[in-house]
């Protein structure tokens, strides 16, 4: 990994997510189910495929997110958040909820991220079991 510039914690967060396409990986796997790099491609906001290689690539560095071959198709490969990954999702509603409250987004998608505020911790706790049941999984198969 290369040198930070400062040991700030918003420096730290900004040299990990300071880009736009970043946190929305991290959105398609933890909220929308995305686990190829072909579904990923395919999001809304169009992805160049090798900005998204090069972001997969870094979060894997980071060690947000783990790749592995897929036990059904070994050319692919699948993309699971790692705990520290799974970690992000209270910032990744709080985020979500502040952009339903001052800016412009799709109905769908704000009562999507209503519902996620209104399960409160119970909710997040449940989806985020099955990110780390996930991850086992994963970590089963690689071994």
């Amino acid at each position: 990994m290369k040198n930070c510039k400062s040991h700030c914690p918003i420096n730290q967060a900004l040299e990990v997510f300071g880009d736009k396409w970043t946190l929305l990986i991290i959105r398609d796997i933890m909220f929308d189910g995305k686990r190829y790099f072909r579904e990923m491609l395919a999001s809304d906001e169009k992805i160049a495929s090798n900005i998204l290689s090069d972001r997969l690539n870094k979060l894997e560095e980071f060690g947000i997110l783990v790749k592995t071959k897929d036990a059904h198709h070994k050319q692919k490969n699948v993309y699971s958040l790692t705990e520290k990954g799974i970690d992000l999702m209270p910032v990744m509603i709080q985020i979500a909820d502040w952009s339903t409250k001052h800016r412009e987004v799709s109905e769908k998608d704000r009562i999507h991220v209503g519902e996620l505020v209104a399960g409160g911790q119970e909710l997040q706790d449940k989806l985020q079991g099955a990110l780390r049941e996930e991850l086992e999984s994963v970590s089963k198969e690689k071994a």
